[in-house]
């Protein structure tokens, strides 16, 4: 049942998909499509929050998604997602200059949010001058709470209210930290696909790894570090929904067929705890055999779709 839930925060904002603008939500709307599916803990949530002609108040939505992102970046800090990201991102960008691709190196978070990530890799990455770093999201809330973090922090990285496939200036690495669990089947597909329509040269995804123990570990993390409705019900459910790594590799090979394929830690372990992240690896095909060599100790934690290169 799980499979077709929706996470709140997924359906209480909504905005245009070309122009991005943010396009009225109705309260009722939401609250039959959580009850119709059995979410009925979901539905008595947004129940209660205002409306304004029966649309819910954009503001107080905001705030509310301000609040549970605050309260969910403390996960991001406790599984030291920054860090997660730099020791892959770091042997990709030295690959890169390595295979002569011309600077500058963009690399691109999507569904940033209060961009912990990004922030974190300009503060203590260490990616070099020839690394640009930018955070992408739809809502402008949070967007304008990662552009006032960065700037108090005195960081060289940009958030913007953009489709990060949709850039001016592309992408040359897409990143993501709790994301693609958001999307299913087609739009999987198409989520992956776009990055090599970009064209970028390879994205780094992490997300939830499911085992048995996640959805207990999330309930148990969620009920003691936060605060938020919200925060706490969507928080266990993406644990609940989490991909199987071979569903992941298996859409982003058929997405990208000219890549190579890898997951992070998506081997299933009798200790699950020890492993509570996995991450979606693609890069160009001519990359591949240079990017492992970088990995050293690390890459023997990637399985590779389809043997070597």
């Amino acid at each position: 049942m799980q499979e077709s839930w929706r996470e709140i925060s997924d359906l209480v904002v909504a905005y245009d998909p070309v122009t991005l603008a943010r396009q009225p939500v109705l309260r009722e709307q939401v609250v039959a499509r959580l009850r119709a599916q059995g979410q009925g803990r979901a539905a008595r949530i947004v129940a209660r929050w205002p409306v304004r002609d029966g649309r819910l108040i954009d503001e107080f939505v905001d705030g509310v998604l301000l609040r549970a992102h605050h309260q969910l970046q403390r996960l991001s800090e406790e599984f030291r997602q920054g860090e997660r990201t730099q020791r892959l991102l770091s042997p990709l960008l030295a690959v890169l200059r390595a295979a002569g691709v011309a600077p500058p190196y963009r690399v691109v978070d999507v569904g940033s949010g209060l961009g912990y990530v990004v922030r974190w890799l300009a503060a203590h990455g260490g990616l070099g001058p020839d690394v640009e770093l930018l955070g992408c999201d739809y809502n402008a809330t949070l967007v304008r709470r990662a552009r006032a973090l960065a700037e108090a922090e005195g960081l060289r990285c940009r958030f913007e209210v953009a489709n990060a496939f949709a850039l001016a200036e592309p992408a040359t690495v897409f990143v993501s930290t709790g994301v693609i669990h958001h999307f299913r089947g087609p739009e999987l597909h198409g989520f992956i696909e776009a990055q090599r329509r970009v064209p970028a040269r390879a994205f780094l995804h992490s997300d939830i790894k499911p085992s048995y123990l996640a959805p207990l570990g999330a309930w148990l993390f969620h009920q003691a570090r936060m605060r938020e409705p919200l925060a706490r019900h969507d928080g266990i459910l993406s644990a609940l929904r989490a991909h199987e790594a071979e569903i992941l590799s298996r859409t982003a090979s058929a997405a990208c067929p000219d890549w190579s394929i890898g997951m992070l830690d998506g081997a299933r372990s009798s200790v699950p705890v020890l492993r509570v992240m996995q991450t979606l690896i693609g890069v160009e095909h001519s990359l591949r055999a240079g990017f492992e060599r970088a990995l050293a100790g690390l890459g023997s934690r990637i399985t590779w779709r389809g043997g070597t290169a």
